[in-house]
């Protein structure tokens, strides 16, 4: 019977920790599967199991966690919305200046305005998107 309590407090902290995503609580799930094993199979003196669980879990957290951790944080960063836009080349629809004008990046059109004081650039012309500074694509020349 306590070999079910065990393996209930398993199973619940192992689908709490799909809301959590901490990797805690999938930990004290294993040190709790681990303590309905162990009286599962055993039958032991009652002190056991709450040991059993303290030591699997603590090993769990100690050498599992940072691990898994590490792999699941390793993803390659890729720019999204925005930010994949610096770099891109666009086409000048409007002329550019340090104030306004009218860049088509990719297929959108935006509101763009160019990186340097000095700089101006004729429509037509193609130029690099710097920066996006809220809905306007800041623009210069390779260098």
């Amino acid at each position: 019977m306590v070999a079910l309590l065990w393996l209930a407090a398993g199973v619940l902290l192992i689908a709490a920790e799909v809301a959590v995503g901490e990797l805690v609580l999938l930990m004290l799930g294993g040190g709790a599967l681990a303590a309905a094993l162990t009286e599962f199979l055993f039958d032991p003196q009652p002190w056991v199991a709450p040991v059993v669980f303290a030591v699997v879990a603590l090993l769990l957290l100690v050498t599992v966690r940072p691990v898994a951790r590490r792999h699941l944080h390793r993803r390659p960063a890729v720019p999204t919305n925005a930010e994949a836009l610096v770099g891109q080349q666009a086409v000048v629809l409007a002329p550019v200046d340090l104030y306004k004008g009218r860049v088509k990046i990719g297929g959108d059109v935006w509101s763009a305005r160019a990186a340097q004081t000095a700089e101006t650039y004729p429509q037509g012309s193609t130029v690099i998107v710097r920066q996006i500074d809220g809905a306007t694509a800041v623009v210069g020349k390779d260098n």
